[in-house]
């Protein structure tokens, strides 16, 4: 139950504001100012608890703490590696970051790609930061996670070797801003070694709330050329990099002077005229700050000398400072892979820039409520996160030409590198598109079910199924309302995931989930109706007071169940008969008279038919989906956060549920219904308790 509180409450933070980047959620519930305050007051600098210079802060297999690499290191203060340190020299610029002793470089890539955006930057590396001014050893940046900005705070130890700083640092030794960015962001996944790999799409996002895209160089886009152009004009941060065939290649230089397996920015897009013809060129630069491509349109080429003067100052880099020019035919030739992060709205404040209209939503997948695999596991497919885009207006330019609507789809899922500490891996995920059809238009109160799909072909899917944190691809659609499907590859697999929408255009998009309303019809029974045998029958149970208490129905149930082997059940607790008289008892006697029993006996007669039809290979037992689809059929119209409580609530740990808990869970639905609605007396779909009404309804 607490979790579930746990999820309610944080839906309600996030529709109040809080986890945007102006309201940032403190991460581990440390307040900066707060802190920032007792230091001052008490005079101490700040020593950070929640993450010590210890060696679990380090890491857990290479820098784990009987690990060779972690020897002699020792964790010192800016102040005690510089006699004037600063946090920020002048402006950050792209040469601040060097690479040390961590395999991150997809994360530097990403950091030399923000100090292009001075907005950007300042989101993530807040203002007023300095060794000089109410210096208290502190400093926090803010990240961004899955839908929200989280403000995290480090003191300023940092692992050193030799005097030397471990990992990023800056080629200046007085300028921390980059060390300590790339702490913060280690105890934002649980420690330094859990950076190691990565792809700089996650930096991006991290440090922007955008949305990232991959492209395979090896098979290009006919247009990317132009989308890398696009992308440049709207503030997108941009990464390459060169695949390797075995672990020697890692890092390995070319002749050409690039560097395999290494994450590089991409930092300009132009077109220029050479000798008579248009040349596309793009500019790239190394995290390292040197080691730079030596061909054609590099810094000192000879292809310089036939370009305009004007482009030649304009473009030409004459320093070795790890930044350089190439021809887009040569970056398609040396590179292996292209990442574009674009950014939010809200990141973008020039004019100048156009701007993505943005969507998003977070949901879970969990085993026999909506974890349904892909398309191949058709029988549960169906039970997966559904969501509805509605495309109206097309683009302005194009890249084909045509009357298209350009939308990109990012299915994230989360919390996982902060898990690698616990041996937990990504999971393969994916999504398919489907038209909607024309009778579901505008509406959003419906899951389409499991029959659609099998008369249905996707319309478009993600690039792959992968087992990367995010899997994104850029579409071109008509104008239309398109239903997506997120899931893992296989079924029953529990993870959490957030999906976003970023459209040239404004367009609808929003979940999708059926009404939640009780259809259940009443049974209208008087003693007429009742035989005169059924009568009888009802005497010889009831005893001298002519009424059925629970524990008299409990025996009743038990033996009759008792007798069938086409059905599992424990045994009916008491729990269940307790709600099975709380739903008739008119009189509130506690107990069931005549009538009131022979209107249970006609649901439970109902429920059995309902079981057994359900039960679709005769194991006695239904799974979760058979459930799912039992409940509707019973007349419960419910979404998929209530469907997990059932199966949470009801199910045994393989997730199937035996007779006696189908009862309990049909009997507790229907009396729950029948009690919002005696209290909504205008229909207005809300009530209003105090706390004893509440506890008295909960204890029922």
């Amino acid at each position: 139950m607490s979790g579930i509180v746990a999820q309610l409450q944080h839906k309600r933070d996030r529709s109040s504001g809080i986890g945007s980047n102006e309201h940032a959620v403190k991460y581990l519930n440390q307040d900066y100012e707060a802190i920032k305050q007792r230091c001052l007051e008490t005079g101490r600098l700040f020593e950070d608890d929640c993450f010590e210079p210890l060696p679990s802060s380090l890491g857990y297999n290479e820098l784990g703490p009987n690990s060779y690499k972690v020897r002699g290191i020792e964790w010192k203060r800016p102040k005690e590696l510089s006699s004037s340190p600063k946090f920020i020299s002048d402006n950050a610029t792209r040469t601040d970051i060097c690479q040390g002793a961590l395999g991150d470089c997809w994360l530097l890539a990403a950091i030399a790609s923000l100090t292009l955006n001075e907005k950007v930057l300042h989101r993530v590396v807040p203002h007023c930061q300095s060794f000089d001014e109410d210096y208290t050893g502190m400093f926090h940046f803010e990240f961004w996670q899955f839908g929200e900005w989280v403000d995290v705070v480090v003191d300023d130890r940092l692992p050193t070797r030799d005097g030397e700083l471990l990992f990023v640092h800056s080629e200046s030794k007085s300028e921390f801003w980059t060390a300590l960015l790339e702490k913060a962001y280690a105890k934002l996944n649980g420690c330094y070694e859990a950076l190691s790999g990565g792809s700089t799409t996650e930096g991006f996002e991290d440090f922007t709330g955008g949305i990232a895209e991959r492209y395979n160089l090896e098979r290009p886009d006919p247009h990317l050329f132009k989308i890398i152009m696009k992308a440049l004009d709207r503030g997108s941060l941009l990464g390459c990099s060169i695949n390797i065939t075995s672990a020697s290649d890692s890092e390995a230089v070319t002749y050409r002077k690039l560097v395999k397996g290494h994450a590089y920015s991409v930092t300009g897009a132009v077109r220029v005229d050479y000798r008579g013809d248009e040349v596309e060129l793009i500019r790239i630069r190394n995290p390292w700050g040197q080691v730079e491509w030596n061909g054609a349109w590099s810094d000192n080429s000879s292809e310089w000398r036939y370009v305009s003067d004007e482009d030649r100052e304009r473009l030409r880099c004459r320093s070795e400072d790890g930044e350089f020019w190439m021809s887009f035919t040569d970056f398609l030739r040396q590179y292996s892979q292209l990442e574009i992060c674009n950014l939010t709205p809200d990141a973008l404040s020039s004019d100048d820039l156009k701007k993505w209209s943005q969507k998003d939503f977070e949901e879970t997948w969990r085993r026999g409520v909506s974890a349904g695999g892909c398309r191949n596991y058709i029988n549960t497919f169906w039970m997966n996160p559904q969501s509805v885009i509605k495309l109206q207006e097309v683009d302005d330019d194009p890249c084909d030409g045509e009357d298209m609507c350009t939308v990109i789809i990012g299915l994230m899922q989360k919390n996982k590198r902060c898990r690698r500490k616990m041996g937990e891996d990504m999971e393969t995920i994916g999504y398919a598109i489907y038209d909607l059809p024309e009778e579901y238009s505008g509406k959003r109160q419906v899951h389409l079910k499991k029959r659609f799909f099998q008369s249905t072909r996707a319309a478009a899917r993600s690039e792959t199924f992968i087992n990367l944190r995010e899997v994104s691809t850029r579409f071109t659609l008509p104008p239309g309302e398109y239903l997506i499907v997120p899931s893992t590859f296989e079924p029953h697999k529990n993870g959490d995931f957030y999906i976003r929408v970023f459209t040239e255009k404004q367009a609808d998009f929003e979940e999708i989930d059926d009404e939640v309303e009780c259809k259940v019809e009443e049974i209208d029974i008087d003693e007429d109706d009742i035989s005169d045998r059924f009568k009888n029958l009802f005497g010889q149970l009831a005893g001298h007071d002519v009424e059925i208490s629970p524990f008299e129905l409990r025996k009743i149930l038990n033996r009759v169940v008792s007798r069938r082997s086409d059905i599992k059940t424990g045994e009916f607790s008491i729990t269940t008969c307790r709600n099975m008289v709380n739903l008739l008892d008119k009189d509130g006697s506690g107990k069931l008279g005549l009538v009131e029993f022979r209107i249970l006996w006609s649901k439970i007669e109902k429920f059995l038919d309902l079981y057994k039809t359900k039960d679709g290979d005769q194991s006695g037992c239904m799974s979760a989906a058979e459930m799912r689809s039992a409940i509707e059929e019973a007349g419960f119209s419910l979404n998929n956060p209530l469907h997990q409580v059932i199966v949470a609530r009801y199910s045994d740990s393989a997730t199937s549920i035996d007779f006696d808990s189908f009862v309990c869970c049909l009997i507790r639905l229907e009396s729950l219904f029948k009690t919002f609605n005696t209290l909504d007396k205008d229909n207005s779909g809300e009530i209003e308790l105090n706390l004893t009404e509440w506890l008295e309804l909960s204890m029922l």
